[in-house]
């Protein structure tokens, strides 16, 4: 079976639909089937053309104003030229999958959307509801659509009419394996360490933990991402001189990345709009307890206990009072019995494969 995984962008870059598609392609590969990434470079940096780990990455220069949008023509026009026995579209928040929607021929199409309802700036928001009526032809020409969330599927549901028998639900897979040396891992004596994953983007909500550390004293702040929203943090740290307090990193190795999981007191996550929330469940099964904000996917790990929730609006007073009380608990410390349902990568794509092979 050829397979054409089509998503904005692909590894080196480093995203949550960016690792999905690689960890499922690379066991694709591994399973004997014929996989190509087709997805684009706005830097236009990297080779138009590469195989890793037996998967062949085809990139296309794309216009992409402050990280979003991917936008690339040339992906319609390839696709509509080359054959493949399936398609398999990812985001609904970038052009690439409606370029694939809008190339079908002969080839069955499966849509994984990550949709979570809303655009990741005031902007972004307006601009999705003349969208939306190009966005819903992907969920049209899809054979099959799968959602990452049961918030996803409502929201799929909800706000396009996708019938509930062309959804199937899949949750992103973790490689669980790889958390066992560091979990539960104990930290250094006297710290008080708050962490943050992920791009560093104003809907992230990092600035509200910012916000926090003039009244947490003691506490330090371990960032580590990037994004377009990066300079903004920096100046409100200094704003609030609390620079101190906070560490910064970016481009870290996996091995480190588990290391700062499992040695932080409390995670947080405080976006408005996910799908689902990786980095919520790397925390967890690192063993660390999580704060996040309801109203999205991420409300899916919150048990008022080791995964608090905080209701938006988001205010200072009610984030100091969730990690005073998540801190003061001492939870971290009697979570051995921890026990989150989480898929594997493996069986992510076994759960694809019958996907696949159903809709052909």
């Amino acid at each position: 079976m050829k397979i054409a995984q089509v998503c904005p962008r692909y590894y080196p870059d480093i995203g949550g639909v960016e690792t999905y598609v690689q960890e499922i392609s690379e066991r694709l590969v591994k399973r004997g089937f014929n996989v190509d990434v087709v997805c684009t470079d706005p830097t236009g940096q990297l080779p138009e053309q590469e195989v890793i780990k037996g998967v062949t990455i085809k990139r296309f220069r794309s216009f992409a104003p402050g990280d979003a949008y991917y936008f690339a023509p040339q992906i319609y026009f390839y696709l509509r030229d080359h054959h493949y026995d399936l398609i398999h579209a990812h985001s609904y928040h970038a052009f690439p999958a409606l370029f694939a929607a809008l190339a079908m021929n002969k080839s069955r199409l499966i849509f994984t959307p990550y949709y979570h309802g809303g655009g990741h700036t005031h902007f972004r928001n307006l601009l999705l509801k003349p969208y939306r009526l190009l966005g819903s032809k992907i969920f049209e020409k899809s054979d099959k659509v799968t959602c990452i969330s049961e918030y996803e599927r409502s929201k799929v549901i909800s706000d396009f009419g996708v019938p509930l028998a062309k959804i199937e639900k899949i949750p992103i897979g973790l490689n669980l394996e790889e958390f066992e040396k560091h979990k539960y891992q104990k930290k250094n004596k006297g710290g008080k360490t708050l962490l943050y994953v992920g791009r560093l983007e104003e809907y992230k909500g990092i600035h509200h933990i910012i916000k926090t550390l003039p009244c947490l004293a003691g506490f330090k702040l371990e960032v580590i991402g990037k994004g377009p929203y990066e300079k903004r943090l920096h100046e409100l740290a200094e704003e609030l001189s609390v620079t101190k307090q906070i560490n910064w990193y970016k481009n870290m190795t996996r091995e480190k990345l588990l290391h700062y999981y499992a040695s932080a007191d409390i995670f947080l996550m405080l976006s408005t709009h996910e799908s689902y929330g990786i980095t919520v469940a790397e925390a967890l099964l690192a063993g660390t307890p999580c704060i996040v904000t309801t109203g999205s996917a991420l409300e899916e790990f919150v048990d008022g206990r080791l995964c608090l929730g905080i209701e938006k609006p988001i205010t200072s007073n009610k984030l100091i009072l969730a990690i005073k009380q998540l801190y003061e608990s001492g939870i971290k410390d009697t979570m051995e019995n921890i026990n989150i349902q989480i898929l594997n990568w493996d069986e992510v794509t076994d759960k694809l494969i019958n996907v696949y092979k159903h809709t052909l």
